[in-house]
């Protein structure tokens, strides 16, 4: 049975009869702060964010394209709608787009991405250029990016250094270490390899990859950090080198490695394979943040790779400290000089961050076994067809987002915003997972409204059963 097998040790059953019953909200949380937010940012992996001229920008990788999000503040980046600023018309280059990272250099913005023809060992760098001073383009194709020691071979994952002065690719590709191994070579401009790449021999605690290198710099010290092992594995992870200042970072001698890795799973927090990451600043630039992709499944998968923020710290050495992955749905303080998002949470229990609540009707189970894997630990299910639950919430006008669990024994909903048009979700999922968006209403004007969540009693061929999973709502008050 699917309840025992994700609660062996459920200690709550919550029986809701027939007829509308408000869940009771003895435990109530304070009034929603405007400086907080909780991942996930996007659902997507190979995160790159930029904060400028008031809002953030963000890619991630989607495979047929590029496209870029953005947001005043971090915690409306989930519902921003995203704008796609580049697609190819060349085979040779329009597919498996990935993890596209964009600089800006004089009054330009400059998008690096890997893309093939579909397969993956003709996977090349390519550079943008774009028609004004606008991270969101439109952009034109400038070039393809090659060192001429390796100008036919496989190459991901760009980035780019700037150091004392002069610029460097930095990217994961075929040397004397790796199939994926980190390779930097000399830029003459921001769209021009100038010189052969010489292989880093970095540490990694796996064999197989080293992938995905950026950089910090501080106090005089460069520091780059890359991905190592296989992003579908939980112990995918980060570890890092520095290049002091004069230093060479073509004289792989000249590059120190910090021993094991800075960033790695947190079992506790639920959150595994945390990796392929970027650096921001906050917007009042007294901050240090990392974006990220990570699972909240250990099962060794590429789906389910979400993008998550958390700040950074500096250790009394000089040298970064990347903390411990936080827990999907962790609330965080806003980046300083973050506007602030108004966001609220409504959880499954009928708590909330602001002016929320929760009904149900008929029979839905509860309990406390997701553990980490959900909001404040708990969450409810039905496979009776006919149940409800229904949010209820106020706001100045935007969306509303339902995360909830994905199971192997998961069926289909019938979402519907203030009594309307049913939209069906499939709440089914190959691996388990919690937390995972299921669902973002469309633009919502100021005053009362509700989401209601219809348990259809239906289930596509692949799932064992019909249960529909309620975790948290988040509202969009900006």
């Amino acid at each position: 049975m699917r309840a025992a097998r994700r609660f062996p040790r459920l200690t709550l059953l919550l029986v809701l009869l027939s007829g509308l019953v408000t869940v009771p909200q003895a435990v109530t949380a304070s009034a929603a702060a405007t400086g907080t937010f909780r991942n996930p940012l996007n659902t997507g992996p190979d995160p790159f964010l930029t904060y400028w001229n008031g809002s953030y920008y963000l890619t991630t990788t989607q495979g047929d394209g590029i496209r870029m999000w953005r947001s005043s503040s971090l915690g409306t980046l989930l519902t921003a709608a995203p704008v796609t600023v580049w697609t190819d018309t060349d085979a040779s280059r329009n597919r498996d787009i990935w993890a596209p990272e964009f600089y800006r250099f004089g009054d330009r913005w400059y998008l690096y991405y890997t893309a093939d023809d579909g397969i993956d060992d003709h996977h090349r760098l390519y550079v943008l250029e774009s028609e004004r001073d606008d991270p969101a383009g439109p952009y034109h194709f400038k070039a393809k990016l090659a060192p001429p020691d390796h100008a036919s071979d496989f190459a991901i994952d760009p980035g780019i250094l700037q150091h004392d002065g002069r610029l460097y690719l930095a990217y994961a590709g075929i040397n004397a270490y790796q199939h994926n191994g980190i390779n930097i070579a000399p830029m003459s401009n921001p769209y021009t390899v100038s010189g052969d790449a010489v292989a880093i021999d970095a540490a990694g605690g796996c064999a197989e990859v080293r992938e995905g290198p950026e950089f910090l710099h501080r106090n005089g010290r460069t520091w780059m950090t890359y991905s190592t092992c296989d992003t579908g594995k939980p112990d995918y992870q980060v570890w890092m080198m520095s290049l002091r200042e004069g230093a060479d970072p073509l004289v792989p001698a000249d590059w120190v490695q910090t021993s094991g890795p800075v960033f790695s799973r947190a079992d506790d927090h639920g959150v595994y394979g945390p990796g392929h990451h970027a650096f921001f600043r906050s917007p009042d630039g007294t901050e240090d943040w990392i974006v990220y992709h990570a699972k909240s499944t250990s099962a060794y998968t590429y789906t389910d790779r979400t993008t998550r923020a958390q700040k950074i710290t500096w250790k009394a050495d000089g040298s970064p400290d990347l903390g411990r992955p936080l827990s999907l749905g962790a609330t965080q303080d806003l980046p300083a000089g973050d506007p602030g998002s108004g966001t609220y949470w409504i959880n499954d229990d009928g708590r909330s961050s602001g002016d929320g609540t929760l009904a149900y009707t008929g029979v839905w189970n509860s309990g406390t076994g997701c553990a980490t894997q959900c909001f404040w630990g708990d969450d409810h299910w039905s496979d009776r067809k006919g149940n409800t639950a229904t949010f209820t919430f106020t706001f100045t006008g935007t969306r509303i987002a339902l995360l909830s669990v994905r199971d192997t024994g998961n069926g289909i909903g019938a979402l519907s915003i203030d009594g309307g048009s049913e939209q069906r979700v499939d709440f089914y999922g190959a691996t388990r997972t919690g937390e995972t968006l299921q669902y973002i209403s469309p633009q919502l004007p100021y005053g009362r409204h509700t989401l209601r969540v219809w348990v259809t009693g239906e289930h596509n061929s692949q799932s064992r059963a019909a249960f529909v999973s309620v975790d948290r709502a988040e509202v969009y008050t900006k």
